[in-house]
């Protein structure tokens, strides 16, 4: 049996694509990876890598974990998405972290991305039932806190995307595609005083999705996955006995080669040669690849630890990507649980992502 509705499920993965990683003019595989989350970092427009550390940290810089105060927790994520151009698209989340030692955590997550129903159609027009294409990927992670201020982490990732499996283009049967990868990060925390205030300056940094290429058939180009660096910093200023504000600032580039030719999806070019490539092979030069950052910043001020009111804004230059919009968000934290809720606020006419919600629930437990 033929599927026709091949043309469909390419188009979506274009499409995802190039939505979701606006940053080069490249296909790559599996961009849902590239979506946090997690509704505390929505909120503050993705600005989360040096936010202090909860336990969704696994989704934004899991080096943060040894910093956590409580032996052990989970977090549950929900996030609909495209929800003006589809209503059963959405993003799911789970990830739990352990505390081995002071200095030493585990951690694991799993990310699954469903696409919904697509209408099938084979090669005679007639109507052969819906599939649901879906992704989904498994972490494990290891954190280690080297001082007091510094931390690492690594994360090993087992990737799968079945966007049309069991299904055949040409007499070529449709494969799930699957890849591994790794996340390295780092995170940096100092006590200070600044502008007549107690504060905490943090830096965060991660490179993520570096890995396998992904393909879906034999003798078919193979796709980068959206291997990506974000290095982000955040400040925390306690402003009186209860309350305390944050800003936070992260830039994002993909460490994809680029190139308009989608026929081509750059076959020839090996991973290692893809990342450092990236880095110069803008046709414009250096004016060019600065126009590849992502920006994204918050702020957010909490009360008595428990009460949180959040606002932020993420951009990229209009001939990468396009995309300008505010976010905003609450959130309750109490001392076993908590709970995130971020907002998107764009044009719906400029953007399939106008008025999508992020959920968040956050468990933390001590050992005694």
């Amino acid at each position: 049996m033929y599927f026709k509705g091949s043309v469909t499920i390419v188009t979506i993965l274009l499409f995802l694509s190039i939505l979701t990683a606006p940053l080069k003019a490249q296909v790559v595989a599996v961009p849902f990876l590239l979506n946090s989350p997690d509704a505390r970092t929505g909120a503050l427009g993705d600005a989360g890598v040096a936010l202090s550390p909860d336990a969704n940290s696994l989704s934004n810089n899991p080096s943060k974990l040894p910093f956590l105060e409580q032996a052990y927790g989970f977090s549950v994520s929900y996030n609909p998405w495209l929800k003006n151009l589809v209503s059963d698209i959405n993003l799911g989340y789970l990830s739990a972290f352990y505390k081995l030692s002071d200095r030493n955590t585990i951690g694991a997550s799993i990310r699954y991305f469903s696409l919904g129903e697509v209408p099938m159609i084979d090669i005679n027009q007639q109507n052969i039932g819906l599939y649901s294409p879906n992704e989904f990927a498994i972490d494990a992670t290891f954190a280690r806190k080297y001082s007091d201020a510094f931390s690492l982490a690594t994360s090993i990732r087992y990737i799968q995307s079945n966007i049309a499996s069991g299904q055949f283009i040409s007499g070529k049967e449709i494969k799930a595609g699957t890849a591994l990868a790794v996340d390295i990060a780092a995170y940096y925390k100092q006590e200070t005083y600044l502008l007549g205030k107690d504060a905490i300056f943090a830096l965060g940094a991660t490179i993520s999705n570096i890995g396998t290429k992904l393909s879906y058939m034999k003798g078919t180009p193979t796709y980068f996955l959206p291997a990506n660096i974000k290095i982000g910093t955040a400040t925390t200023f306690f402003m009186e006995e209860h309350s305390q504000i944050s800003f936070a600032l992260d830039v994002n580039k993909l460490l994809v080669p680029g190139t308009i030719d989608f026929s081509n999806v750059a076959e020839d070019i090996s991973v290692p040669a893809g990342i450092f490539g990236s880095l110069s092979d803008a046709p414009g030069g250096f004016k060019e690849e600065i126009k590849e950052l992502n920006l994204g910043t918050g702020l957010e001020y909490f009360y008595k630890q428990q009460f949180a009111l959040r606002g932020g804004f993420c951009y990229a230059h209009p001939q990468k990507g396009n995309k300008s919009y505010f976010t905003a968000g609450a959130g309750f934290k109490s001392d076993l649980w908590g709970l995130d809720i971020a907002y998107l606020m764009t044009n719906q006419d400029k953007s399939p992502l106008a008025n999508s919600l992020r959920l968040t629930l956050l468990f933390h437990f001590n050992s005694n």
